[in-house]
C-alpha cells in the first residue's frame, strides 16, 4: 500500500543566511552595500568566486566563476578574499539567536541551521512557527546587523524545510505542508529539489520522470528497483512525502585539508613544505576533535588535468603532525610528477577516539610525539595558530591560509 503524505504539523525550520560571505562583508563595510561584491578564494585572475552578493548574482557572477570572468561580467565588481574569523563569529551569533527558542539546533554548514521545534517552549505557548520565524529574522538583524537577511523554510521534515527555504530569495519565509505540497512541486524543476543534481536528473529522466510531481507520484517499487536500484529509492519516496529520513548523524569519517597552488610547481621540495603545513592544519583539527587516524591519503591535481592519489594504512595510530607528515612524505616520495601541480590535499581516515589512549613504550620520554603535539596545540590555542611550528614551516604565515569548510562546521566549536 502506498504511503500517504505526512500531515503532521510543520515543526521543522531550515534557516539559510543569504549570500553568507558577501552579505557579512557588506554588513561590516557600509561602503560596499548595494554594490556587486564577490568573495573569491584568491584575488588573482584564476581565483574562484565562493560567494557573491545579490547585486553581483544578477550580473551573472555566481559560484564557480573566476575573478577574471567576474571582472568581464562587471568591471566594477568588488573582489574580496575570505575573512574566516568574521564568518565564524557570525555563525556563532546566528546559533546563539536560535538557541533562545529551542535546544534542538543543528548546524548544517557555515550559513545553514536546522531547528526542530517539536517540544519547544515557544510552540507550547501557542505561537505559530510563522510568527516565530518573523521574530527570528528580527533577532538576527539585531545580533548580526541590519543588512543581514535570512531565508526560512518550515515543513514537517528537513528535506521540505530546506526546499521551502530556497523559495522567494532573498529574505523569504515559506511554509510547506501536505496541503500545498503538490502546488509547490508543480512550479519547480527536478534540479530545484535539494539533493537532485544534473546526474540524478538524468537518471530520473531515463526512468521517465521529468518533473517533481512525476517524482512524487512514482511507485516506491519503481524508485527502488528501476531508478535508484537501491534503498535510496525508498528514502526518496519518504522524503518527498514529508516523512523524516535525514535526521541521522553518521559522525565524522575523516579530516583533511587542500590547497590550490597560486604558483604551480613540479618541485618536490616546495611541495614538501606545503605538505607540512597541510599536515599541521589537518593534525590540529584531528586532535581538537579528540581522534586518532589509521590511514592517510595524499592527492594531486596537475596542470595537464590528470590526477594522482594514493592511500597509506598505518599499523599504529596517527595523532601528531609528525605522524601525518611522515606518512604523507613517504607517499610524496612515490609520486612521479609529470606536470605542474595545481591542487594538493591530505586526508586522514579510519578514525577512532583518541581517549582512552593505550599506553605507549615511549610515553613521557623525549620520543613521546603525542605529548609534544598536545603541548604545541595548547600554546597555539592560547597565543594564535602557528605560534609554534615545525622548522619546515618557517616563513609560511601567508601560505595555505585558514579557510571555511562549507559543509562541515564541527571545527568551529
Amino acid at each position: 500500500m502506498d504511503l500517504q503524505l505526512n500531515y503532521n504539523a510543520p515543526l521543522i525550520m531550515h534557516i539559510d543566511l543569504n549570500s553568507c560571505f558577501a552579505i557579512i562583508e557588506q554588513q561590516a563595510n557600509p561602503l560596499i552595500r548595494n554594490k556587486p561584491v564577490a568573495v573569491a578564494a584568491y584575488d588573482t585572475p584564476n581565483g574562484m568566486v565562493l560567494a557573491s552578493s545579490y547585486e553581483a548574482k544578477v550580473l551573472g557572477i555566481k559560484l564557480g566563476v573566476n575573478v577574471r570572468e567576474a571582472r568581464l561580467l562587471a568591471p566594477g565588481v568588488i573582489v574580496l578574499v575570505p575573512d574566516p574569523e568574521k564568518y565564524f563569529d557570525a555563525h556563532k551569533r546566528f546559533k546563539k539567536v536560535l538557541l533562545n527558542y529551542t535546544d534542538e539546533v543543528t548546524p548544517k554548514s557555515i550559513d545553514e541551521f536546522i531547528v526542530d521545534f517539536r517540544g519547544s517552549r515557544a510552540v507550547q505557548k501557542g505561537l505559530s512557527l510563522t510568527d516565530i520565524g518573523q521574530q527570528i529574522k528580527q533577532d538576527i538583524k539585531e545580533s548580526l546587523g541590519e543588512y543581514v537577511t535570512v531565508n526560512i523554510g518550515i515543513a514537517p521534515n528537513r528535506f521540505l524545510a530546506k526546499l521551502a527555504a530556497g523559495l522567494n530569495k532573498p529574505d523569504g519565509l515559506n511554509v510547506l505542508t501536505a496541503e500545498n505540497l503538490r502546488e509547490i512541486y508543480s512550479t519547480l524543476q527536478l534540479v530545484d529539489l535539494p539533493g537532485i543534481n544534473t546526474r540524478y536528473e538524468a537518471r530520473l529522466n531515463y526512468g521517465g520522470i521529468y518533473t517533481p510531481l512525476q517524482f512524487l507520484d512514482a511507485p516506491v517499487v519503481m524508485l527502488k528497483k528501476q531508478i535508484f536500484k537501491s534503498i535510496a529509492g525508498y528514502y526518496w519516496y519518504l522524503r518527498l512525502r514529508g516523512h523524516e529520513i535525514d535526521s541521522v548523524d553518521f559522525g565524522r569519517k575523516s579530516f583533511g585539508h587542500q590547497y590550490a597552488l597560486p604558483d604551480k610547481t613540479t618541485d618536490k621540495e616546495k611541495l614538501s613544505r606545503l605538505l607540512m603545513k597541510l599536515c599541521e592544519k589537518t593534525g590540529r583539527r584531528l586532535r581538537a576533535q579528540n581522534y586518532t587516524a589509521g590511514g592517510i591519503r595524499l592527492w594531486f591535481n596537475y596542470e595537464n588535468r590528470s590526477y594522482w592519489a594514493q592511500n597509506r594504512i598505518s599499523k599504529s595510530a596517527i595523532y601528531s603532525t609528525q605522524d601525518i607528515y611522515l606518512h604523507a612524505q613517504k607517499l610524496l616520495n612515490q609520486v612521479l610528477i609529470t606536470s605542474r601541480v595545481t591542487n594538493m590535499g591530505v586526508t586522514v581516515f579510519k578514525l577512532r577516539p583518541a581517549s582512552p589512549m593505550q599506553l605507549g613504550l615511549f610515553d613521557d620520554t623525549r620520543l613521546d610525539t603525542r605529548a609534544l603535539a598536545r603541548a604545541a596545540d595548547i600554546v597555539n590555542d592560547k597565543y594564535g595558530e602557528f605560534t609554534i611550528v615545525p622548522a619546515t614551516m618557517a616563513n609560511m604565515q601567508e601560505v595555505i591560509l585558514k579557510r571555511v569548510a562549507f559543509g562541515n562546521v564541527r571545527d568551529i566549536y
